[in-house]
């Protein structure tokens, strides 16, 4: 690394922690750190918090139904719905356990339900119930479908102000953001990493722990520190997920899924906190960033939504936003999990990698932090 002094940097002292990458689990870890009792210092390229896979979803809590029992993903999703909606109740956030139903629009699907449920009550999802066709019309009259999931449990949350209350808590325990602060790079050294800025005002900054919480960006971040295994860096592909917005009120009152497809949960309806419906996200698999919805993606979203609601119309939606998943295939090109990747794994003392942290991230952010603070007790 290039001494600070050669490239007008200015060195600061040393801080214990740094974290990269200020959305939600960059939050959430920042968090968790500084109540802990850490100087922490968290570093976000962009000029606000929360402006990548944080602010670009269907701001779900999820119940812990559709991942692997034993998974990372199914662990912390059930752990971080129940402190979420905890967090959300104590701090004032907008949320509401809202419900979902999942649903089969032919008998051919049912077993898939039944899958779930199973998937479902092995982690610890002890309140799904399986509807018939006339029980899930009861709950929505507007369906039509052979039968349903039902999950109490799941709710949805205002990101946004789920961001600004962790940031809250974060600066009231004494950690530090720096916006305008991209990662351009670290090196070991024998007592932790020195960490360097780039942006308007650059920075040399010595840490003990440095944690890459960056997202999209995690995987290229890692490979700017001096040392990490290649190998160790996964391969990400992009999964584009586009939302199409309802222009009349929808007659429904929970969320509606249909069954899972390839990279992600189906085209599904959700609510907002005001009760305005999306649909969304579809899969567009992609190889570069590009968040423009083309609306020509309709005429498939519409056959995907008929499925359940066939009386959506063509004049009821309209070209929302998009949201990008970072999708990281399992060894054998299965479900992917979230990597949690520290130095018993890579070597490196002081590091901890966070890789694939797409949905359940947003509920699962505190479970997420929490398991970051164990890996840094290692």
């Amino acid at each position: 690394m290039v001494p600070a002094a050669a490239t007008g940097e200015s060195l600061m002292d040393q801080v214990e922690a740094i974290v990269i990458g200020a959305g939600v689990v960059g939050l959430a870890i920042a968090r968790a750190l500084a109540r802990a009792g850490r100087e922490v210092v968290l570093i976000e390229a962009a000029g606000a918090i929360g402006t990548g896979i944080s602010a670009r979803n269907s701001e779900v809590i999820h119940a812990g139904i559709y991942y692997e029992p034993g998974s990372l993903k199914a662990d912390l999703c059930v752990k971080g719905r129940d402190a979420l909606y905890a967090f959300c109740a104590s701090h004032g956030v907008g949320h509401c356990r809202i419900g979902k139903l999942i649903v089969a629009a032919t008998a051919d699907e049912v077993a898939y339900l039944e899958k779930l449920a199973a998937h479902g009550a092995a982690n610890g999802v002890d309140d799904l119930e399986m509807l018939d066709g006339a029980a899930a019309r009861a709950l929505e009259p507007a369906l039509d479908v052979h039968a349903a999931l039902f999950s109490p449990s799941t709710g949805i949350v205002d990101s946004h102000g789920l961001m600004l209350a962790l940031q809250g808590d974060t600066e009231a325990a004494g950690g530090m953001l720096a916006l305008g602060a991209p990662f351009a790079g670290a090196e070991p050294v024998p007592d932790g990493l020195i960490v360097r800025t780039g942006g308007a005002a650059p920075l040399v900054l010595g840490c003990r722990l440095l944690v890459n919480a960056a997202g999209l960006d995690a995987p290229g971040l890692a490979r700017r520190i001096a040392g990490m295994p290649a190998h160790l860096v996964p391969e990400q592909t992009l999964a584009k997920g586009n939302y199409f917005t309802c222009g009349r009120k929808v007659p429904f009152s929970r969320l509606i899924y249909p069954v899972p497809e390839p990279g992600g949960l189906g085209t599904h309806l959700t609510l907002d906190l005001g009760g305005q419906g999306r649909f969304g996200p579809d899969v567009e698999w992609v190889t570069q960033r590009d968040y423009g919805v083309d609306p020509a993606r309709k005429a498939t979203m519409m056959a995907s939504i008929r499925r359940y609601w066939p009386d959506v119309r063509e004049e009821d939606l309209a070209p929302g936003y998009a949201g990008i998943r970072p999708k990281i295939p399992g060894p054998d090109g299965g479900p992917q999990d979230f990597v949690i990747q520290g130095p018993a794994i890579h070597g490196i003392a002081g590091l901890v990698n966070l890789f694939g942290i797409e949905s359940p991230g947003l509920t699962s952010c505190l479970a997420i932090a929490d398991k970051v603070l164990e890996e840094t007790k290692k």
